[in-house]
Protein backbone atom coordinates (compact mmCIF):
# COMPACT_ATOMS: atom_id res chain seq x y z
CA UNK A 1 0.00 0.00 0.00
CA UNK A 2 0.85 3.31 -1.08
CA UNK A 3 1.12 5.89 2.02
CA UNK A 4 1.49 9.87 1.10
CA UNK A 5 2.97 12.37 3.82
CA UNK A 6 3.22 15.99 3.73
CA UNK A 7 5.70 18.62 5.67
CA UNK A 8 4.73 20.92 8.36
CA UNK A 9 6.37 24.34 9.47
CA UNK A 10 10.17 24.60 8.66
CA UNK A 11 10.79 22.93 5.32
CA UNK A 12 9.93 26.44 2.92
CA UNK A 13 13.05 27.98 0.89
CA UNK A 14 12.92 30.62 -1.39
CA UNK A 15 12.06 29.61 -5.10
CA UNK A 16 9.68 27.09 -3.33
CA UNK A 17 7.04 26.09 -6.21
CA UNK A 18 8.49 28.22 -9.02
CA UNK A 19 9.02 25.02 -11.07
CA UNK A 20 5.98 24.38 -10.99
CA UNK A 21 4.49 27.61 -11.56
CA UNK A 22 6.66 27.65 -15.02
CA UNK A 23 6.20 24.23 -16.15
CA UNK A 24 2.27 23.41 -15.46
CA UNK A 25 -0.62 25.53 -16.47
CA UNK A 26 -2.40 24.10 -14.01
CA UNK A 27 0.23 25.17 -10.76
CA UNK A 28 -0.04 28.59 -12.41
CA UNK A 29 -3.86 28.80 -12.62
CA UNK A 30 -4.12 27.00 -8.62
CA UNK A 31 -1.06 29.38 -8.02
CA UNK A 32 -2.51 32.70 -8.69
CA UNK A 33 -6.49 31.77 -7.49
CA UNK A 34 -4.37 31.31 -3.82
CA UNK A 35 -3.05 35.10 -4.71
CA UNK A 36 -6.78 35.87 -5.17
CA UNK A 37 -8.05 34.16 -1.75
CA UNK A 38 -5.10 35.41 0.07
CA UNK A 39 -5.62 38.60 -0.87
CA UNK A 40 -1.45 39.41 -1.77
CA UNK A 41 0.69 37.73 -3.85
CA UNK A 42 2.66 34.92 -1.87
CA UNK A 43 4.02 33.76 -5.30
CA UNK A 44 6.48 37.16 -5.08
CA UNK A 45 7.51 36.24 -1.77
CA UNK A 46 7.82 32.41 -2.77
CA UNK A 47 9.51 32.36 -5.43
CA UNK A 48 11.91 35.70 -4.94
CA UNK A 49 10.88 36.31 -0.84
CA UNK A 50 13.94 36.46 1.49
CA UNK A 51 14.51 34.16 4.32
CA UNK A 52 13.40 36.72 6.71
CA UNK A 53 9.57 37.40 4.62
CA UNK A 54 9.28 33.39 4.52
CA UNK A 55 9.66 33.21 7.83
CA UNK A 56 7.07 35.11 8.53
CA UNK A 57 4.09 32.60 9.89
CA UNK A 58 1.16 33.97 7.35
CA UNK A 59 3.54 33.48 4.56
CA UNK A 60 5.09 30.12 5.69
CA UNK A 61 2.18 28.04 6.18
CA UNK A 62 0.25 29.21 3.23
CA UNK A 63 3.28 28.67 1.34
CA UNK A 64 4.17 25.20 2.15
CA UNK A 65 0.48 24.10 2.19
CA UNK A 66 0.43 25.59 -1.46
CA UNK A 67 3.35 23.78 -2.69
CA UNK A 68 2.18 20.39 -1.33
CA UNK A 69 -1.16 20.67 -2.54
CA UNK A 70 -0.25 21.71 -6.03
CA UNK A 71 2.29 18.98 -5.97
CA UNK A 72 -0.15 16.45 -5.72
CA UNK A 73 -3.18 18.34 -7.89
CA UNK A 74 -0.26 18.23 -10.83
CA UNK A 75 0.64 14.60 -10.28
CA UNK A 76 -2.18 13.72 -12.14
CA UNK A 77 -3.19 10.23 -12.26
CA UNK A 78 -0.17 9.03 -10.85
CA UNK A 79 -1.13 10.11 -7.54
CA UNK A 80 -3.04 7.46 -5.94
CA UNK A 81 -2.73 7.18 -2.05
CA UNK A 82 -3.96 4.17 0.18
CA UNK A 83 -3.36 6.31 3.13
CA UNK A 84 -2.29 10.07 4.13
CA UNK A 85 -0.62 11.78 6.79
CA UNK A 86 0.42 15.31 7.35
CA UNK A 87 3.22 16.69 10.14
CA UNK A 88 1.62 19.86 11.97
CA UNK A 89 0.18 22.22 9.59
CA UNK A 90 0.89 19.26 6.70
CA UNK A 91 -2.46 17.40 7.88
CA UNK A 92 -4.26 20.46 6.30
CA UNK A 93 -2.49 19.54 3.24
CA UNK A 94 -3.76 15.72 3.62
CA UNK A 95 -6.96 16.86 3.24
CA UNK A 96 -6.88 18.85 0.50
CA UNK A 97 -5.24 15.67 -1.59
CA UNK A 98 -7.81 12.76 0.15
CA UNK A 99 -10.38 14.78 -0.90
CA UNK A 100 -11.51 15.94 2.29
CA UNK A 101 -11.32 19.69 1.85
CA UNK A 102 -11.25 21.66 -1.18
CA UNK A 103 -7.94 23.67 -2.24
CA UNK A 104 -9.33 26.93 -1.90
CA UNK A 105 -11.39 25.79 1.71
CA UNK A 106 -7.54 24.03 2.72
CA UNK A 107 -6.05 27.35 1.65
CA UNK A 108 -8.64 29.34 3.90
CA UNK A 109 -8.68 27.54 7.09
CA UNK A 110 -4.52 27.52 6.06
CA UNK A 111 -4.32 31.28 6.28
CA UNK A 112 -6.79 31.51 9.27
CA UNK A 113 -4.52 29.57 11.36
CA UNK A 114 -1.18 31.06 10.84
CA UNK A 115 -2.68 34.33 11.67
CA UNK A 116 -4.52 32.76 14.42
CA UNK A 117 -1.26 31.27 15.97
CA UNK A 118 0.44 34.61 15.68
CA UNK A 119 -1.75 36.51 17.72
CA UNK A 120 -1.38 33.85 20.25
CA UNK A 121 2.27 33.61 20.02
CA UNK A 122 2.16 37.32 20.68
CA UNK A 123 -0.04 37.21 23.58
CA UNK A 124 2.65 35.65 25.60
CA UNK A 125 6.70 34.96 24.62
CA UNK A 126 7.14 31.18 24.59
CA UNK A 127 9.56 29.10 22.47
CA UNK A 128 10.31 24.91 21.68
CA UNK A 129 13.66 23.48 22.14
CA UNK A 130 14.80 19.69 20.06
CA UNK A 131 15.76 16.73 22.55
CA UNK A 132 18.00 14.33 20.80
CA UNK A 133 19.43 11.19 22.67
CA UNK A 134 16.62 10.58 25.05
CA UNK A 135 14.01 8.42 25.50
CA UNK A 136 10.32 9.60 25.21
CA UNK A 137 9.28 8.49 28.67
CA UNK A 138 12.63 10.62 30.26
CA UNK A 139 11.73 13.79 28.35
CA UNK A 140 7.93 13.76 29.47
CA UNK A 141 8.59 13.14 32.84
CA UNK A 142 11.19 16.24 33.40
CA UNK A 143 8.30 18.05 31.62
CA UNK A 144 6.17 17.47 34.07
CA UNK A 145 8.39 17.80 36.87
CA UNK A 146 8.93 21.71 35.71
CA UNK A 147 6.73 24.17 37.25
CA UNK A 148 5.77 25.85 34.15
CA UNK A 149 3.97 25.36 31.00
CA UNK A 150 6.31 22.83 29.42
CA UNK A 151 5.09 19.88 27.40
CA UNK A 152 6.08 17.43 24.58
CA UNK A 153 4.99 19.03 21.06
CA UNK A 154 6.39 16.83 18.51
CA UNK A 155 7.12 12.56 18.43
CA UNK A 156 9.18 13.16 15.38
CA UNK A 157 10.94 9.38 15.77
CA UNK A 158 12.98 7.45 18.25
CA UNK A 159 15.17 10.00 20.27
CA UNK A 160 14.17 12.70 18.26
CA UNK A 161 11.33 14.75 20.50
CA UNK A 162 10.58 18.62 20.51
CA UNK A 163 9.35 20.15 23.76
CA UNK A 164 7.29 23.53 23.51
CA UNK A 165 6.52 26.12 26.38
CA UNK A 166 7.11 29.26 28.33
CA UNK A 167 10.66 30.65 27.64
CA UNK A 168 11.78 30.42 31.00
CA UNK A 169 10.21 26.43 31.11
CA UNK A 170 11.99 25.84 28.29
CA UNK A 171 15.14 26.78 29.93
CA UNK A 172 14.60 24.89 32.83
CA UNK A 173 14.09 21.90 30.67
CA UNK A 174 16.88 22.10 28.90
CA UNK A 175 19.14 22.38 31.60
CA UNK A 176 17.69 19.19 33.58
CA UNK A 177 17.74 16.80 29.79
CA UNK A 178 21.31 17.65 29.55
CA UNK A 179 21.92 16.73 32.74
CA UNK A 180 19.93 13.61 32.24
CA UNK A 181 21.95 13.01 29.14
CA UNK A 182 20.48 14.44 25.90
CA UNK A 183 23.02 14.62 23.48
CA UNK A 184 21.69 17.71 22.14
CA UNK A 185 18.50 20.21 23.79
CA UNK A 186 18.86 23.74 21.56
CA UNK A 187 16.15 25.78 21.63
CA UNK A 188 14.16 26.31 18.00
CA UNK A 189 13.91 29.48 15.93
CA UNK A 190 10.04 29.50 16.30
CA UNK A 191 7.64 31.98 16.79
CA UNK A 192 6.21 30.44 19.69
CA UNK A 193 5.11 27.51 21.48
CA UNK A 194 3.22 25.66 19.23
CA UNK A 195 1.27 22.35 20.09
CA UNK A 196 0.71 23.08 23.33
CA UNK A 197 -1.57 24.87 25.89
CA UNK A 198 -0.40 28.49 25.38
CA UNK A 199 -1.96 27.79 21.48
CA UNK A 200 -5.83 27.67 23.68
CA UNK A 201 -6.63 31.07 22.08
CA UNK A 202 -5.50 29.83 18.54
CA UNK A 203 -7.50 26.88 19.38
CA UNK A 204 -10.79 28.19 20.29
CA UNK A 205 -10.92 30.90 17.13
CA UNK A 206 -9.59 28.13 14.94
CA UNK A 207 -12.37 26.11 16.14
CA UNK A 208 -15.11 28.22 14.75
CA UNK A 209 -14.10 28.54 10.79
CA UNK A 210 -13.78 24.17 10.99
CA UNK A 211 -17.10 24.24 12.38
CA UNK A 212 -18.33 26.42 9.28
CA UNK A 213 -16.62 24.60 6.55
CA UNK A 214 -17.62 21.78 4.83
CA UNK A 215 -15.61 18.45 5.14
CA UNK A 216 -16.23 15.53 2.53
CA UNK A 217 -16.34 12.18 3.27
CA UNK A 218 -11.95 11.08 2.00
CA UNK A 219 -11.03 8.88 -0.90
CA UNK A 220 -8.38 7.26 1.93
CA UNK A 221 -7.90 7.06 5.80
CA UNK A 222 -6.17 10.24 7.04
CA UNK A 223 -4.08 9.43 10.06
CA UNK A 224 -3.92 12.46 12.36
CA UNK A 225 -1.35 13.65 14.41
CA UNK A 226 -3.49 13.65 18.08
CA UNK A 227 -4.10 10.23 18.37
CA UNK A 228 -1.95 8.73 15.41
CA UNK A 229 -5.09 6.36 14.04
CA UNK A 230 -6.87 6.72 10.58
CA UNK A 231 -9.85 8.04 9.92
CA UNK A 232 -12.36 8.48 7.41
CA UNK A 233 -15.32 10.55 9.41
CA UNK A 234 -15.75 13.66 8.33
CA UNK A 235 -16.83 15.10 12.23
CA UNK A 236 -13.98 13.15 13.99
CA UNK A 237 -11.34 14.41 11.69
CA UNK A 238 -12.93 17.68 12.66
CA UNK A 239 -12.77 17.17 15.86
CA UNK A 240 -9.30 15.68 15.61
CA UNK A 241 -7.71 18.97 13.81
CA UNK A 242 -8.83 21.37 16.36
CA UNK A 243 -7.47 19.61 19.22
CA UNK A 244 -3.93 19.31 17.27
CA UNK A 245 -2.93 22.96 18.11
CA UNK A 246 -2.67 22.28 21.43
CA UNK A 247 -1.98 18.62 21.19
CA UNK A 248 1.53 16.84 20.03
CA UNK A 249 2.27 15.68 17.76
CA UNK A 250 2.39 12.11 17.39
CA UNK A 251 4.50 11.42 14.19
CA UNK A 252 6.31 8.38 15.43
CA UNK A 253 3.18 6.41 15.95
CA UNK A 254 1.47 7.80 12.74
CA UNK A 255 4.28 5.85 11.04
CA UNK A 256 4.21 2.91 12.91
CA UNK A 257 0.50 2.50 12.61
CA UNK A 258 0.51 3.13 9.15
CA UNK A 259 3.33 0.36 8.30
CA UNK A 260 1.28 -1.59 10.57
CA UNK A 261 -1.89 -1.12 8.62
CA UNK A 262 -0.04 -1.94 5.29
CA UNK A 263 2.01 0.86 4.00
CA UNK A 264 5.00 -0.60 2.18
CA UNK A 265 6.25 2.83 0.65
CA UNK A 266 5.75 6.58 1.82
CA UNK A 267 6.27 9.34 -0.94
CA UNK A 268 6.46 12.64 0.34
CA UNK A 269 5.01 15.15 -0.98
CA UNK A 270 5.57 19.33 -0.86
CA UNK A 271 9.13 21.18 -0.26
CA UNK A 272 12.29 19.20 1.54
CA UNK A 273 12.47 15.58 2.45
CA UNK A 274 12.98 16.22 6.74
CA UNK A 275 10.00 13.68 6.34
CA UNK A 276 11.62 11.17 4.98
CA UNK A 277 14.35 11.10 7.09
CA UNK A 278 12.20 10.90 10.37
CA UNK A 279 10.50 7.85 8.75
CA UNK A 280 13.99 6.09 7.75
CA UNK A 281 14.74 6.61 11.61
CA UNK A 282 11.71 5.43 12.51
CA UNK A 283 11.71 1.76 10.02
CA UNK A 284 15.07 1.72 8.02
CA UNK A 285 13.78 -0.95 6.10
CA UNK A 286 10.81 0.98 4.47
CA UNK A 287 10.67 2.91 0.73
CA UNK A 288 10.69 6.51 0.77
CA UNK A 289 10.71 8.75 -2.36
CA UNK A 290 9.91 12.10 -3.09
CA UNK A 291 7.04 13.30 -5.18
CA UNK A 292 8.03 14.59 -8.76
CA UNK A 293 5.90 15.81 -11.53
Amino acid sequence: MKAYVFPGQGAQFTGMGKDLYDKSPLAKELFENANSILGFRITDLMFTGSDEDLRQTRVTQPAIFLHSTILAAVMGDSFKPDMVGGHSLGEFSALVANKTLTFSDGLILVSKRAMAMQKACEKMPSTMAAILGLDDKIVEEVCASINEIVVPANYNSPGQIVISGSNEGIDKAIDILKEKGAKRAIKLSVGGAFHSPLMEPARLELEEAIKNTFFNKPVCPVYQNVNAKPSIDPESIKTNLVAQLTSPVKWTQSIVNMIADGATSFTEVGPGCVLSGLIKKINRDIITESATF
